[in-house]
C-alpha cells in the first residue's frame, strides 16, 4: 500500500466575516455576510495534500454534533481517510471565528472544543499508522503533549516530522519535540515568538533561523509570504523567491504550504523541490476565500510551477 501523509491535528468549522476593515477596540463594523467553511489547521493540511493526489490519513477529534459530521464528510469528499478521527462525548467540535479585511489579511479566534482532547494516549492508539507514513504533519492547535508523542513515534520509525508551530506558543517547545522534528516551518510572527528575534519580511529571518537551529531544530524553513521563504540547515541558508499572485484571503496559506510540501515528499522529491511545491500551493490558496475551499489541485499547482502564472 502507498505510504500516506499522516496529519495529527485540529478540525474546526470556520465562521468567516469580510468587513472592509477589522474593527478597532470598542468599535462595531458591518460585513455583508457570514460564511461557513470546513477548517482547522490539521484538516486544512490534510485536504491540501489530498488535493495534490497524495494519500492522506487524519488523526484528531470532533464532537457529537452537526459541525463534526460536516467536517468528517468534507474530509472524506476530498479522499482523506478519517478512521483516526474520534468523536467526543464531552466537548463540541472546534470552531474558529475569522475576520478577513479588504486587503486579505485575517484575524482568527479559535474555540478548541474536542481538539483539546487529542491526547498522547489517543495518538498512541494510531501508532502503526504514524509509523507507516511518508511524512507526519503537526501543528499546535491540539495539546503539545500529543504532538510530542506523535513526533516520537514517527522519528522512531524514520518518518520525517514537519512541525508548523501555529499558533505561536507562549512557552518554549519541549526538547523531545525539537529533537524529533525533521523540519520546522514558522511564519514571521511564529519565528519571532520562538526566538525573540524581530522578523519583518527578509529582515531578521536569517538570524531567527540560526536561533531555531541552535535550539535543536535540524532544519528550519521560515515562511515570509510575499517575500518568499528561507531554508537553513547544516549551517547554510537558501532563499526561495515567491510566486506573484493576487491576494484575496491569506487564511490557509501556511496550511496549503504544509500540504504541498508533504505531497512532494510523498513523491520522493528532495527538500528544495518540496519547498517550491509548498510555496506554489500556498500561492494558489491566497487567491481564493476560505480555508479548505481555497486549496488548489495538482493541475493548477503544476501550471504555476511551470509558468509562474495561475493559468497557462
Amino acid at each position: 500500500m502507498d505510504r500516506p501523509v499522516v496529519v495529527v491535528g485540529s478540525l474546526n468549522l470556520d465562521l468567516v466575516v469580510n468587513p472592509e476593515r477589522a474593527p478597532a477596540a470598542g468599535e462595531t463594523v458591518f460585513a455583508p455576510r457570514l460564511d461557513q467553511f470546513p477548517g482547522g489547521k490539521g484538516a486544512n493540511q490534510a485536504v491540501a495534500a489530498a488535493r495534490l493526489s497524495a494519500p492522506v490519513a487524519m488523526i484528531g477529534r470532533v464532537g457529537q454534533d452537526a459541525f463534526g459530521e460536516r467536517l468528517l464528510e468534507s474530509l472524506r469528499a476530498d479522499g482523506v481517510a478519517t478512521e483516526g478521527v474520534s468523536r467526543s462525548h464531552t466537548a463540541g467540535t472546534g470552531t474558529a471565528v475569522i475576520t478577513v479585511d479588504a486587503t486579505g489579511q485575517n484575524r482568527i479566534v479559535v474555540v478548541p472544543g474536542a481538539n483539546a482532547e487529542v491526547t498522547p494516549e489517543l495518538v498512541e492508539a494510531h501508532g502503526p499508522l504514524i509509523a507507516s507514513a511518508a511524512a507526519l504533519l503537526l501543528q499546535l492547535e491540539v495539546p503539545v503533549e500529543a504532538c510530542v508523542r506523535a513526533a516520537e513515534l514517527a522519528a522512531a520509525a524514520g518518518v520525517p516530522v514537519i512541525l508548523d508551530p501555529a499558533p505561536a506558543p507562549a512557552e518554549p517547545l519541549p526538547e523531545p519535540l525539537r529533537r524529533n522534528t525533521w523540519l520546522i516551518t514558522p511564519n514571521e510572527t511564529e519565528a519571532a515568538a520562538l526566538t525573540g528575534v524581530p522578523v519583518a519580511g527578509r529582515c531578521g529571518a536569517e538570524e531567527a533561523a540560526r536561533v531555531l537551529w541552535a535550539q535543536g531544530f535540524r532544519q528550519v524553513l521560515i515562511k515570509l509570504g510575499g517575500e518568499g521563504a528561507y531554508l537553513f540547515r547544516g549551517g547554510a541558508g537558501q532563499w526561495f523567491e515567491p510566486f506573484r499572485v493576487p491576494v484575496v484571503d491569506t487564511t490557509a496559506a501556511g496550511d496549503a504550504f504544509a500540504g504541498g510540501l508533504a505531497a512532494a515528499l510523498h513523491r520522493g522529491m528532495a527538500l528544495e523541490e518540496a519547498v517550491r511545491w509548498g510555496m506554489a500551493a500556498g500561492a494558489l490558496a491566497v487567491t481564493r476565500p476560505g480555508a479548505q475551499p481555497a486549496m488548489g489541485n495538482l493541475d493548477e499547482l503544476m501550471t504555476l510551477l511551470r509558468t509562474g502564472r495561475l493559468d497557462a
